[in-house]
């Protein structure tokens, strides 16, 4: 699995389950039948689905942290708090937990989408809305990017 792209609206039924997106799994391989964990983004009321060979990958570096400091405990109750392993059933759908999903708010149309290493979901509305917000696409890349080629050479 080198990256996880695509941009799918999926319906989401009463009982909180949603197809999971054919490409993703795709792109998944493996991974995708190995589970997931669905756990709350740390700065929007989204939900990330991370193969659970990602999530381990966190989890070990979460668990070195000391406890007892105060920022570590928070972190880590963040990141973990409610954190959810799902496995999809046999017509590849994928039930949500039901406190995450009402958290992220999440309604009937929900948006799914690959971003590099973990799988996001948006309740539609809400990803409009992030997309229609007016920010500053140039400086932004310049801070984050600060001078990165992008060449083959820095492979």
């Amino acid at each position: 699995m080198t990256g996880l792209w695509g941009e799918f609206e999926c319906k989401v039924d009463a009982k909180l389950r949603f197809m999971f997106p054919v490409k993703l799994r795709e792109q998944m391989g493996d991974a995708f039948g190995e589970g997931l964990m669905v756990a709350r983004d740390l700065n929007r009321n989204i939900l990330k689905v991370y193969p659970m060979k990602n999530w381990n990958r966190i989890n070990k570096h979460l668990s070195k942290l000391n406890r007892f400091i105060k920022k570590n405990d928070d972190i880590v109750r963040r990141i973990t708090g409610g954190a959810t392993a799902v496995e999809a059933d046999a017509a590849g759908r994928i039930l949500l937990p039901r406190p995450l999903a009402d958290w992220a708010g999440l309604t009937s149309s929900i948006v799914v989408f690959g971003s590099n290493d973990v799988i996001e979901i948006w309740d539609k509305m809400s990803y409009q809305n992030f997309y229609n917000e007016k920010a500053d696409i140039e400086k932004m890349a310049e801070e984050v990017f600060n001078g990165m080629s992008f060449s083959e050479d820095d492979d």
